[in-house]
């Protein structure tokens, strides 16, 4: 099985990681490297332990056995969660706030220099701008998402983990996403993408790793092979 590289540049180093849920296993000894400016495809059937994986990475839950290191230093700590921006399947935005309000709001937690601008500059490249004084309560499934989306990117994170990014998205949403990412890996930050949505993953992806029932059943490069048949790797690496 190929392997992920070791060497300094890695934005993420992954140890050794095990999560259990009561007695049972979600994660099974999980060890790999993410090299800074990278984008890695996480992949996996549902229940592989994708999200379990992220959430570690975020800092929102703590490896029983195992070591984590983000940017050079463990996944928990306060100044490492300010470099990093997630996206969850819980859309974490406030719903009695206005899309305005809500990024404002969390461009002031992240300490923005101006909030209200890079909110409205947020809004306008999200497609959300005509809706900024609406409240997220009144919003579609794909208005919240997108919503998130601004959220996840509004203060510039060195490190993106996003959780089926592309859910609820319309083609034009989808571009949308598909654009900002490509951005943010020209400007040499790291990305780690979970979802079922294979061919719009492996057409960002620099790397893949693919998770069999809490296991690591493959890391490598991206190849054509993949991109041209998004089925190939769980067909050779997935569940029988």
């Amino acid at each position: 099985m190929p392997t992920g590289s070791t060497v300094s540049s890695s934005a993420v180093s992954i140890d050794g990681v095990w999560k259990y849920y009561g007695d049972y296993p979600a994660l099974r000894d999980i060890s790999f490297n993410v090299d800074g400016g990278s984008c890695l495809a996480l992949l996996g059937r549902n229940g592989a332990g994708k999200t379990t994986l992220l959430r570690i990475l975020g800092g929102l839950s703590k490896a029983a056995r195992g070591r984590v290191s983000i940017l050079g230093k463990d996944a928990r700590a306060g100044s490492t969660r300010q470099r990093i921006g997630i996206l969850g399947h819980g859309i974490g935005v406030y719903e009695e706030l206005s899309a305005f309000e809500n990024l404002s709001l969390f461009g002031q937690l992240y300490d923005l220099a101006d909030p209200r601008r890079t909110a409205t500059e947020w809004l306008e490249r999200t497609g959300l701008d005509r809706v900024r004084d609406g409240l997220v309560r009144e919003f579609s499934r794909g208005m919240r998402q997108r919503l998130a989306i601004a959220r996840c990117f509004l203060h510039r994170p060195s490190l993106l983990l996003l959780d089926e990014p592309f859910t609820a998205l319309d083609d034009r949403a989808i571009q949308v996403l598909q654009d900002l990412l490509k951005s943010a890996i020209a400007e040499g930050r790291t990305i780690i993408m979970a979802t079922h949505q294979l061919r719009e993953a492996l057409e960002l992806a620099t790397d893949v790793a693919l998770i069999n029932r809490g296991k690591l059943a493959y890391r490598g490069a991206r190849t054509w092979e993949m991109l041209e048949d998004p089925g190939w790797l769980y067909r050779h690496y997935g569940e029988a």
